[in-house]
């Protein structure tokens, strides 16, 4: 008896929980209320300014990764010709060429570290910029179009409501 009691609060429960959902779409839907829906990585990726951004970003940390993997190379040499050369040092050198690896290894550490913050740190900026201006794009195509709400990365959208194309098409005639 008590089992058939639950599962009627159940369902009482499943019943109200799905009246709760779709009450804020009644509501928008009598309001006359118009969204629409950007797939805002799709703008990251696919945009002018953003490949602009990507190919800048590549020059400018291009010379410093090139020397952060020449450096990781010299490393693993040094380290292989110490392999291969330790049988026949001595002792004394042997722990020498040890601690120095050992110090290139860690400030090669650093200097990756040091990267990949400065990196990040640009590439965040980089997207600052055109998160920006992806926002004005999309005041813009909400004024044209009369949509009162615009959702960022929804799980599904219709794609009569995505305007991620048309974001993309109005930043790369922004200058």
């Amino acid at each position: 008896m008590k089992l058939y009691q639950s599962s009627k609060w159940i369902q009482y429960g499943l019943i109200a929980a799905s009246s709760l959902i779709a009450l804020p779409q009644a509501f928008a839907q009598d309001a006359g209320t118009r969204v629409a829906a950007v797939n805002v990585e799709k703008v990251f990726n696919e945009s002018n300014m953003a490949k602009a951004s990507q190919t800048k970003l590549q020059n400018e940390f291009m010379k410093r990764q090139t020397e952060i993997r020449d450096s990781a190379q010299k490393i693993k040499s040094a380290a292989e010709k110490l392999d291969r050369d330790s049988a026949v040092m001595s002792e004394a050198e042997r722990l020498r060429r040890q601690r120095e690896l050992a110090d290139q290894d860690r400030e090669l550490q650093r200097k990756q570290r040091e990267y990949t913050e400065d990196l990040n740190q640009r590439n965040f900026e980089e997207r600052a910029k055109i998160a920006e201006k992806a926002n004005q794009a999309l005041k813009q195509i909400a004024d044209q179009r009369k949509i009162d709400v615009i959702i960022q990365d929804p799980a599904y959208a219709n794609p009569k409501v995505d305007v991620t194309d048309d974001v993309i098409k109005a930043l790369n005639s922004l200058k």
